[in-house]
């Protein structure tokens, strides 16, 4: 029974996690965060962002640990792939303009 109670507690965990990134902007760091209509959702091997703006914007992904990478031009209506959180518990911050 424990153990039963233990591995559903686990999936919730890690079910809340790949989900509670997706909408809104958490704090991007120093830069400027990017506008409430870019939106994303991180995993531990990618994170898609998605310009639900009407304008284009150059964005990046800011990760915990400074992580640097490119900025990336991201159309209206655009998906956008960029590296995840990997396995070494860093987390996606949220995404700047660039």
């Amino acid at each position: 029974m424990r153990s039963t109670f233990v591995a559903s507690v686990a999936a919730l965990a890690v079910a809340a996690a790949g989900s509670a990134h997706a909408g809104a902007q958490d704090d991007a760091g120093s830069r400027l965060a990017a506008p409430d209509c870019v939106t994303f959702s991180a995993d531990w091997r990618y994170t898609f962002v998605t310009n639900g703006c009407s304008d284009t914007h150059t964005l990046k992904v800011v990760y915990r640990d400074g992580t640097d990478v490119p900025c990336r031009l991201a159309p209206p209506q655009a998906l956008i792939t960029f590296p995840g959180y990997g396995t070494s518990g860093n987390e996606v911050l949220g995404v700047a303009l660039c």
